[in-house]
């Protein structure tokens, strides 16, 4: 079995609880679910929008930490309290991504932690 490394970064909130922000096994990093928290820890309230951007903010920093970026993302699950706030969240990803388009499951759940409105976890392949 390859070597499994943790990957944290000051520039995204640590971990809550008791897992890593990110785990990178050979050229895969496996990102944990990220929500809308500052690297400080404080949660940003408000609309769908400006959590799903704060939410890419974290992802990117943790990638960054990894060696990797948005561009090496393979697969996104995103999970939303809310559907109606999808086509507002899809916006945000859409900005995010560009126009590279990972495979994607969405989600809606009952509660996210915080009572966040979304949450999104990604598959990386950062390579040498």
């Amino acid at each position: 079995m390859k070597e499994l490394h943790t990957i944290s970064t000051a520039d995204a909130p640590a971990a809550i609880g008791p897992y890593s922000q990110a785990v990178r096994v050979g050229d895969f990093v496996y990102t944990s679910g990220q929500i809308p928290l500052t690297p400080g820890g404080d949660f940003v309230a408000g609309d769908a929008r400006a959590q799903t951007e704060q939410v890419f903010a974290n992802l990117r920093a943790v990638l960054a930490a990894a060696g990797g970026s948005l561009d090496h993302v393979v697969k996104a699950t995103v999970f939303v309290s809310d559907l109606n706030d999808f086509n507002v969240i899809n916006e945000v990803y859409a900005e995010a991504f560009g126009g590279h388009r990972p495979a994607r499951s969405t989600v809606q759940v009952a509660r996210l932690p915080r009572d966040a409105k979304v949450e999104i976890e990604l598959v990386a392949v950062v390579g040498n």
